[in-house]
């Protein structure tokens, strides 16, 4: 509801990392570093929804949720070779520093 607010997403998956159950997190984060604010909003909803997840673990390619308007060159791109060492990474962040159990989740803030 402000436009100073910011949203951050930390993965903490709960089962081994690999490339098809990771679709969503890379997307989401894919997302986040190639899109602007107003598409990033409309893509993660529709990221989102449980009959994408559906769809994406049949083997439907992510590109086919992208919506008009994101830099579909970009995205397509960075989601290539996004690899899942950030993913790995965030899931150490979380279990380490932030003493989560795997898939265990929370709500951080770190307002003023």
């Amino acid at each position: 509801t402000s436009s100073h607010t910011r949203v951050g997403i930390l993965n903490n998956p709960s089962s081994k990392i690999k490339e098809d159950n990771t679709a969503i997190a890379r997307g989401i984060l894919t997302a986040f570093l190639t899109q602007n604010n107003s598409n990033l909003k409309s893509f993660l909803s529709k990221l989102t929804k449980e009959e994408t997840a559906i769809s994406l673990a049949a083997g439907t390619k992510i590109t086919k949720f992208l919506i008009q308007g994101m830099d579909d060159n970009a995205f397509e791109k960075k989601y290539n070779t996004l690899g899942l060492d950030i993913i790995k990474t965030h899931q150490m962040f979380c279990q380490e520093v932030l003493k989560l159990l795997p898939g265990q989740m929370a709500v951080m803030s770190n307002g003023r």
